[in-house]
């Protein structure tokens, strides 16, 4: 029955938490049984504890392990189409493009995490994660990352002309409207307005 509901929920290489897992009838000490018989027959394979995937194949026939970044996006960022949290800090200034620093750690706002800000190991991989002080949703994820973002801009952002330019480009990509903003701005510190206004970002929402 476990088997079945796993394929039935889960793709191949996609991270199983068996806290996620409720199955009507089956206690917790029989559903961790019942892992273990999975493992052990080589039809589920154990990442870490309580963490667990279905292996898949990679174009060169071999067998394909979990990564630890597949690992924390599932656990922090997003899984079953339920948005909890946001890459941040010099992670996020990186993608837009806005730093080419890479960083070694990479930084995650997140509802699922208790503490203020927490050195999270998973594999032989450490993140930072921070709790968010507004809960992140589907609708309101991409206007607080980039709230986030301007709230420390010049801390993250190199100093380059197309700042402002790459910044206008993601709120446009991100249908982020002034409405937005407008909703969550005020519940960041006074520098986040100051910096929205020098990048002169408002003349996109005109």
């Amino acid at each position: 029955m476990l088997y079945e509901f796993i394929k039935d929920n889960y793709t191949e290489g996609e991270p199983i938490f068996i806290t996620d897992i409720e199955l009507q009838g089956m206690s917790e000490v029989n559903l961790r049984q019942q892992f273990k018989v999975l493992t052990d027959s080589g039809r589920l394979m154990r990442y870490a504890q309580g963490i667990y995937y279905m292996q898949h194949d990679t174009i060169l026939k071999g067998a394909a392990t979990l990564s630890a970044d597949t690992v924390a996006y599932y656990k922090y960022i997003c899984r079953n189409n339920q948005v909890d949290g946001y890459y941040s800090g010099y992670t996020f200034a990186n993608q837009l493009g806005l730093s080419m620093q890479v960083p070694v750690t990479t930084e995650i706002v997140s509802n699922n995490i208790a503490a203020k800000k927490r050195d999270i190991v998973i594999g032989n991989r450490t993140f930072i994660v921070r709790h968010s002080h507004i809960k992140v949703t589907n609708e309101n994820n991409k206007v607080l990352q980039f709230l986030d973002l301007l709230k420390n801009l010049k801390q993250y952002a190199d100093d380059n002309e197309s700042v402002a330019e790459r910044l206008v480009k993601h709120i446009r990509d991100c249908n982020i409207t002034r409405a937005d903003i407008d909703k969550y701005i005020f519940d960041y510190p006074d520098v986040t307005f100051r910096n929205f206004y020098e990048m002169r970002l408002d003349y996109v929402f005109a």
